[in-house]
């Protein structure tokens, strides 16, 4: 199973309030939203905490495949190797994605301008002004 993540974080303030958001779909169709709201950090934090929502959450639905798309190129960089992580924090964070990705067969990341990347902006922008997290499955009541 193919599944499509995407993902984005955010921080009114940088540092300030900040939370996240991840689109997932299966087949094209969406299967699962996510949004998590993290209180202070910084909006690379929440980039981070989108794409672990992310990762777990296709383990959990049984990916085979795992394709995600973010519109921070520092993020898409970093797990990819072309930038090193030189924050100690964002090492860890970077250290918690990579288990992650070795729990699934096949993993992508790609970077998106931000304007295709409306859906996870939205639900990063609930979590911030809700200062909430949740989820919805498609289909859901």
């Amino acid at each position: 199973m193919r599944i499509e993540a995407w993902v984005d974080g955010g921080a009114r303030g940088n540092p300030g309030p900040a939370g996240w958001g991840a689109h997932l779909l299966l087949d094209g169709a969406q299967v699962l939203d996510l949004w998590g709201f993290l209180g202070e950090t910084t909006n690379n934090v929440a980039e981070y905490r989108a794409l672990i929502a992310a990762l777990d959450a296709a383990v959990e639905l049984g990916a085979e495949r795992l394709v995600v798309r973010t519109d921070s190129q520092l993020i898409e960089r970093q797990v990819t190797g072309r930038y090193k992580v030189r924050q100690p924090h964002l090492q860890k964070l970077l250290a918690e994605v990579r288990q992650r990705i070795g729990r699934l067969p096949a993993f992508e990341i790609h970077h998106v301008p931000r304007a295709e990347n409306a859906a996870a902006d939205a639900l990063a922008n609930r979590a911030m002004d809700l200062r909430a997290s949740g989820s919805e499955r498609a289909g859901a009541p």
